[in-house]
């Protein structure tokens, strides 16, 4: 059973070429960057330095860790299975619709979760400049640009995603040089030291775990590149290679900008819980730069969780019509608008479930992020599992590094992140698991012998 793109067709699992092929290596790679959002760890950085002691930069590099293990599975498997529905679509193929089903549960709660989420820190955002904005009214106004941008079609949402990559760019840039002028000057007592990226008397594995659980929030996205493997010209091919280079380079982005956030808050213990921790980034770029940088910085977490936002529901969308394609939803949502070739009941549906979760965990979110990471942080146990299953199972690899080690070691530090999660979130997420074998225990008894859950 072969594995290369060449050799390996959607036709090959009884599909139909409906979504359009038109996004190349770069709307790939782009698409991945503003999913992740370079800018994102700025926003949950209060949260993230108070969890790891101020070692924020740290929390990052063992993110890249568990995370190319887990990129270099999705390349794996999105090689044997070109199809949209990531982590459900490789866990049904490769061991069994029951374990896809259940893999397809678990990452919804983040595809779901993770726009409300950042809908939430672009609320954050403005109130940060106009304290009187409610967060319901910002949330609502964006929810309704990004549905609007996704049903007008995957190359409108690639060419606003270009755009919104730019102006990140430009933001990135511009952080960067203030924070070296004003590091050069001794502003507030900042000078350079390895404190942010180690403190020996402080390193506690447990806690930089902990922040793990939170700051993987910020590399969310690069798996996103995988549910578009029906809309890329290159296949598994490209959507492999957007991926890990995606995730390399918002990697390189997050140490820098950390790192020098963190040097104007040498020796602070912790910031003060609430509105200090949730906006920490805001008072910092004000001490880098003045009013002006800590303006900029507000408006450019809108914009960015905006255009993170709108890539979030597009991937939900193509989960949901995969899954509907299936019949593990419902089948409504596999419906595919004719002239512009989306799926666009199921971007309505997105649309409403986030507007839903956003205005409700609005004030919640520590817990909300927390959410996210342990749907994605399941999905991707579940994707290494289907990697050793599929390659050394069912087709007897003998590549013992890249179909056994690699999803080996990407299980044990996953789980380890998982076990250092806060409890609300464990009992939660638990919770949403649950729920989903029971909804699959029904299924099986109303449909009998049947693998193929009905929702």
């Amino acid at each position: 059973m072969g594995d290369s793109p060449a050799e390996r067709s959607l036709e090959e699992f009884g599909y139909r070429q409906e979504l359009k092929r038109s996004l190349g290596l770069t709307s790939l790679v782009v698409y991945g960057l503003v999913f992740i959002s370079p800018t994102s760890p700025i926003s949950i950085f209060g949260v993230v330095y108070n969890l790891s002691h101020g070692m924020v930069p740290l929390v990052y590099l063992v993110g890249l860790v568990a995370m190319g293990f887990t990129a270099y599975s999705y390349l794996m498997m999105a090689r044997a299975f070109p199809i949209a529905g990531s982590v459900y679509a490789y866990a049904a193929r490769a061991i069994g619709a029951r374990a896809g089903f259940l893999a397809g549960w678990g990452m919804l709660l983040d595809y779901v979760l993770m726009p409300a989420l950042v809908y939430v820190l672009c609320a954050i955002a403005v109130q940060a400049v106009f304290p009187a904005v409610p967060r319901a009214l910002t949330i609502v106004v964006i929810l309704g640009f990004n549905t609007t941008i996704n049903l007008l079609g995957i190359e409108a949402t690639a060419r606003l995603n270009a755009f919104w990559l730019a102006v990140s760019i430009g933001f990135i840039t511009l952080f960067v040089i203030a924070a070296l002028l004003a590091l050069s000057r001794g502003v507030g007592g900042a000078h350079f030291s390895w404190a942010p990226l180690l403190q020996p008397a402080a390193l506690e594995p447990g806690a930089i775990f902990a922040a793990l659980s939170v700051a993987t929030l910020a590399f969310l996205g690069f798996d996103g590149i995988a549910t578009l493997v029906e809309e890329a010209r290159g296949g598994a091919a490209a959507v492999g290679r957007a991926t890990i280079l995606s995730l390399c380079l918002a990697t390189v982005i997050f140490v820098t900008m950390t790192w020098l956030a963190s040097l104007f808050v040498l020796g602070l213990p912790r910031f003060a819980p609430g509105e200090p921790t949730d906006a920490a980034i805001y008072g910092i770029a004000e001490r880098i730069g003045g009013p002006w940088l800590r303006l900029l910085a507000s408006w450019k977490v809108l914009f960015a969780g905006t255009a993170a936002a709108a890539a979030s529901q597009v991937a939900t969308a193509r989960l949901l019509f995969s899954m509907a394609r299936d019949g593990r939803m419902p089948r409504v949502l596999a419906h595919v608008q004719a002239r512009r070739r989306i799926p666009d009941r199921a971007i309505l549906l997105v649309g409403v479930v986030n507007l839903a979760v956003a205005l409700l965990l609005a004030n919640q979110l520590e817990l909300l992020a927390s959410l996210v990471n342990f749907g994605a942080l399941f999905g991707f146990l579940m994707l290494h599992v289907a990697v050793i299953v599929h390659y050394r199972v069912r087709c007897g690899s003998r590549d013992w590094p890249r179909h056994l080690l690699v999803p080996l070691a990407g299980s044990v530090v996953l789980a380890y992140v998982l076990i250092h999660m806060a409890t609300p979130a464990r009992i939660a997420g638990s919770s949403w698991l649950v729920l989903g074998a029971g909804v699959l225990l029904l299924s099986r008894r109303r449909r009998g012998l049947s693998t193929v859950p009905q929702i």
